[in-house]
């Protein structure tokens, strides 16, 4: 009988292990070798999951609550979070000094502030927050319900996952609020930068394919459709960009239907304007205006007379 793992328990293959090495210590880029230690992106994606209990309790993770144990709940979720983010933030902060810990003393301080600070955010975030699920719910008359929102739209959920990275970023906490949106960008197709700043009643409808850029500002009761991009006219000489604005300024009372996309620094799109889908802006939008493209010719022909002259489906020169 022959072993099904035969040639795979054989001994230490030197030659393949030391390739690996050398090609390691070659390329300083894609090794993270001799440095603090990274945050954990499971511990974030697990955080994030009970910031979200915080945001909307009684929706995940225990639904079962009644009033009467609010405080007790709440209670014991912000000191799992406390906890968890605390030694996130802490390894966050010591990788961007790209020191050891026993380097950076005011560390353990710094963290402590910084969490502390980000969970008295809660209730505004969560004020902030039922705007853009009443936004949702006035907006979509395929909506039943605002519970129907909160618990199965993926715009919803990457907006709420946003304005809580968004915190974490004014705080200045590095690589955390990026990898809270990249996990929301990763099960909802919605790509919104944690610096990008929007305004209350924001609502995504359908979602996929959105990307918001890091220096977008959107005012309020702004409503996108899927396939929307606030992006950059160019990225050439990306790092040399860093800081500046370069995404568009979406003021109140915008709606931007699906495909259309603007970029840009300098574009501003006024107050009221409707941006409708498949467009391409480069430049500014007065307030109350309509853009659309000019819609292409149509022709439609009858596919069974052309077969019956003999002219075959769909050919042409």
């Amino acid at each position: 009988m022959t072993n099904e793992n035969e040639g795979l328990e054989r001994p230490w293959d030197e030659d393949l292990v030391a390739a690996i090495v050398a090609s390691t210590r070659s390329e300083p880029t894609t090794r993270h070798l001799d440095a603090a230690p990274l945050p954990s992106r499971d511990a974030i994606v697990w955080i994030t999951g009970q910031l979200r209990e915080l945001i909307f309790p009684g929706y995940f993770g225990k639904q079962d609550l009644e009033s009467s144990g609010l405080d007790y709940h709440v209670a014991a979720v912000v000191a799992s979070v406390r906890r968890a983010l605390f030694e996130q933030v802490r390894a966050a902060l010591r990788h961007r000094a790209g020191a050891q810990p026993p380097a950076i003393p005011d560390s353990d301080m710094r963290a402590v502030d910084v969490v502390d600070r980000f969970l008295r955010t809660i209730p505004l975030l969560r004020a902030i927050l039922a705007t853009d699920v009443l936004a949702a719910f006035e907006g979509d008359p395929a909506a039943s319900s605002t519970d129907e929102i909160i618990f199965s739209y993926p715009g919803l959920l990457a907006v709420a996952v946003y304005r809580l990275a968004h915190e974490l970023l004014l705080l200045k906490v590095p690589l955390i609020p990026r990898i809270m949106t990249e996990y929301a960008h990763g099960i909802t197709g919605v790509d919104i930068h944690p610096g990008a700043t929007i305004g209350e009643s924001f609502f995504i409808d359908h979602g996929t394919g959105v990307v918001i850029g890091e220096t977008t500002i959107i005012g309020r009761r702004v409503r996108l459709y899927q396939g929307v991009t606030l992006g950059a006219l160019t990225t050439r000489g990306a790092q040399s960009l860093r800081g500046v604005k370069r995404h568009p300024t979406i003021e109140d009372d915008v709606t931007i239907y699906s495909g259309a996309s603007i970029l840009g620094g300098e574009t501003v799109i006024g107050q009221g304007a409707v941006i409708a889908s498949n467009v391409f802006i480069t430049r500014s939008v007065p307030a109350h205006t309509r853009v659309s493209a000019t819609s292409p010719e149509l022709r439609y022909r009858d596919k069974r007379r052309e077969f019956r002259q003999g002219v075959p489906l769909d050919w042409s020169i």
